[in-house]
């Protein structure tokens, strides 16, 4: 296992073809700092949920892979364990990440799969709900909640578990304006390196000052979100439209 701390994230000629033959990405390499916020914007099936399952180690292609200083590459269960500590994924649909009888067993699950004493369970279940605003949640069943708690309690999910990163998957899908807007303003509050696949350019606007476009598998355009956003030729090529 190689480690290296140059950069949160560090992903050269990652090229990954699915069982059926289709190539979801092709020769991608992107490079993040720690603490930067960056956008994976594209159209459909342009290979921003294939990359984000790279980073823990959910999906192994061909290339270099290293997260949060560890090499996900062919890494061994033990590192995987750490990489996935290290790593909060948030899916596009919360129902996918809440599967407990109440909020506190779901945010406690990360860890408690870490093996950390009830003590220290606790209080991390009680700091993860207070990042998020929902703190009296915690004896609520999560699927009687509407889609903006549940997005909250599935980002409290990986914050209880400290990760240095947090990758999200369309965060804004499903929410109403009001619920848009609290998200919003939570992601912005949050220390850790955020990489968010998303079709909402208005939140990117907002969050990312850095962009990436991915189409047909390929890292096409890495630049400032402001000089992308401007350029709309740019935008309709890739099936985008400004915000």
């Amino acid at each position: 296992m190689v480690e290296t701390d140059a950069h949160e994230v560090l992903i050269e000629n990652l090229t990954f073809r699915y069982p059926d033959g289709h190539v979801a990405l092709q020769g991608v390499s992107l490079q993040v700092a720690r603490g930067e916020r960056i956008a994976l914007v594209g159209p459909n099936g342009a290979g921003k949920s294939t990359l984000m399952l790279h980073l823990n180690g959910i999906l192994h292609g061909d290339g270099k892979v290293c997260v949060a200083g560890l090499d996900v590459s062919g890494a061994s269960d033990g590192v995987l364990r750490r990489v996935r500590a290290a790593v909060g994924l948030v899916f596009q649909n919360p129902d996918d990440q809440l599967f407990s009888p109440t909020v506190f067993d779901d945010v406690a699950f990360g860890p408690l799969y870490m093996e950390l004493p009830p003590d220290e369970v606790h209080q991390r279940v009680a700091r993860a709900l207070a990042w998020v605003g929902m703190e009296a949640y915690a004896r609520r069943v999560s699927h009687h909640l509407s889609t903006g708690e549940k997005k909250r309690i599935a980002i409290a999910t990986v914050l209880s578990m400290d990760p240095r990163l947090l990758a999200l998957d369309e965060p804004s899908a499903g929410l109403d304006p009001r619920a848009r807007r609290s998200l919003i303003e939570l992601l912005s509050t949050l220390p850790q390196t955020l990489i968010i696949s998303t079709h909402d350019l208005r939140l990117v606007q907002e969050l990312c000052p850095r962009t990436a476009i991915l189409d047909t598998g390929r890292l096409v355009v890495d630049g400032s979100t402001e000089g992308i956003l401007a350029d709309e030729a740019l935008l309709r090529a890739h099936g985008l439209e400004r915000p």
